[in-house]
């Protein structure tokens, strides 16, 4: 037997999944994120701007240790 992971993108998909499994008699466990939900939110956030063509922030690398 196998394992699968599955990895919902939202509350909607994550109750459809367990409905499913539940239907099938099929046992799952469930755990929450140890991310900060306000941190993960940030990175998407800032994920999502920079897709849509929002400059970044530069980091000048050969300075950024001092």
């Amino acid at each position: 037997m196998e394992t699968l992971i599955a990895h919902p993108q939202n509350e909607e998909q994550a109750t459809a999944l367990k409905t499913v499994m539940k239907v099938l008699k099929i046992d799952f466990e469930t755990e929450e994120s140890p991310y900060n939900p306000e941190f993960v939110k940030k990175v998407v956030d800032g994920v999502n701007a920079r897709k849509s063509g929002k400059p970044g922030q530069k980091i000048d690398v050969e300075n950024m240790w001092k």
